[in-house]
């Protein structure tokens, strides 16, 4: 696996050993991050990479711009994989790794005041939980009211359907559904 844009482009990453992670492929990564580019999404933003696995996500974000990456696991092979990724690119300085369950995390951002740009929810597929990520992203206040909230999906699981975010945009890629979210407007109906 490797960083396909931005300053570290073609780097190595490291993954986490076994089958409780399971990396986007290199297809998935150029998709989604076209679409934030194409939103302008990317450069400067605080992202919150959440199931964040060997940190694929957060790290191509920061190595196209970003001026920030926390990293959510409660794995520690998945935590010592993403200090390895940081600290092999340079990155750490610019990132912050929590290993936690996803509710204490978020619940620990939030009591921070923590805000991000773009958020990457990448549930493990035989416990999906997204919908209760996008729920607590949105009741703990840790998007950014312009920000985006990118989820993975198994292409057969039910999408999520949280009232405070809306869908933007979906694409399935392979066995994999991809969506866009962002925070409701006045004008959004519910």
């Amino acid at each position: 696996m490797r960083v396909i844009g931005g300053q570290e482009r073609g780097r190595k990453l490291a993954a986490p050993r076994g089958k409780d992670t399971r990396p986007a492929t290199a297809r998935v990564r150029a998709s989604i991050f076209s679409r934030l580019v194409s939103r302008n999404a990317i450069a400067g933003a605080r992202v919150l990479d959440v199931f964040a696995g060997s940190g694929s996500f957060g790290v191509e974000a920061l190595s196209r711009g970003a001026s920030h990456a926390v990293f959510v696991d409660r794995a520690r092979q998945a935590a010592a994989a993403i200090a390895y990724n940081l600290s092999q690119l340079h990155l750490r300085c610019r990132a912050r790794i929590v290993t936690a369950d996803f509710r204490g995390a978020l619940a620990e951002l939030a009591k921070a005041g923590e805000c991000f740009g773009v958020v990457f929810i990448d549930a493990p597929f035989s416990e999906d939980s997204t919908d209760e990520v996008l729920a607590q992203i949105a009741a703990l206040g840790l998007l950014a009211p312009d920000g985006l909230v990118v989820t993975r999906q198994f292409h057969r699981t039910p999408a999520p359907v949280d009232a405070a975010l809306k869908c933007i945009n979906v694409a399935k890629i392979g066995d994999h559904r991809i969506a866009l979210y962002r925070r409701l407007e006045s004008g959004d109906a519910p």
